[in-house]
């Protein structure tokens, strides 16, 4: 049979155990904020890079010329790939990373830049929107009619936060799509 004081000691050592957990996952996730992303160079792609575990690896080395080109769009410096994603036959995400940070959060603070490209060859009314991992941060968005692509739109702090995609065609919606970064919680 259990005494009161084996109980409490019990719960009491448990407690302490349950806030030495917590501590070590606060310290682990404090820690996620601070480390360089591992980069890796993309085959083919002479200069482009990608953050190791991103999305669209396959895409990006594919056309190699296509990726060259979406990484132009973003302006100099954008040579790191945060993701890519293709949709179809209609059109293709990539978003750009230019190695520098907004702030001292390695993970959120991220300077990204989006690109939406028409795969059809034909002017779609279609956009691109980039939102943050800040809430208080605004919406970054492109929407038109265009024949090549609708950006760049830009985020300073983009490293976790979420891009859509949409494109309309004559029979209506073909690209209504959100992409979340990898590697984020």
């Amino acid at each position: 049979m259990f005494t009161r004081s084996v109980i409490r000691s019990t719960i009491a050592a448990a407690a302490l155990a349950l806030t030495a957990a917590t501590a070590t996952s606060a310290n682990a996730a404090a820690d996620t904020g601070t480390k360089e992303p591992k980069i890796i160079e993309l085959r083919g792609n002479k200069g482009l890079k990608m953050i190791e575990g991103a999305d669209g690896k396959a895409l990006l080395e594919t056309n190699t010329t296509v990726t060259a080109a979406a990484a132009n769009v973003c302006g100099s410096g954008y040579t790191i790939s945060a993701g890519a994603a293709r949709y179809g036959n209609n059109a293709s995400l990539y978003l750009w990373w230019n190695g520098k940070y907004s702030g001292s959060n390695k993970l959120y603070d991220k300077y990204i830049c989006g690109v939406l490209f028409n795969d059809t060859g034909y002017t779609r009314n279609m956009g691109i929107k980039l939102w943050s991992n800040y809430t208080a941060d605004p919406v970054k968005e492109d929407f038109g009619y265009y024949k090549t692509y609708a950006g760049p739109v830009y985020q300073k702090r983009g490293g976790c936060g979420k891009a859509y995609s949409y494109m309309l065609d004559g029979s209506g919606v073909v690209v209504d799509n959100y992409f979340t970064m990898s590697g984020c919680n």
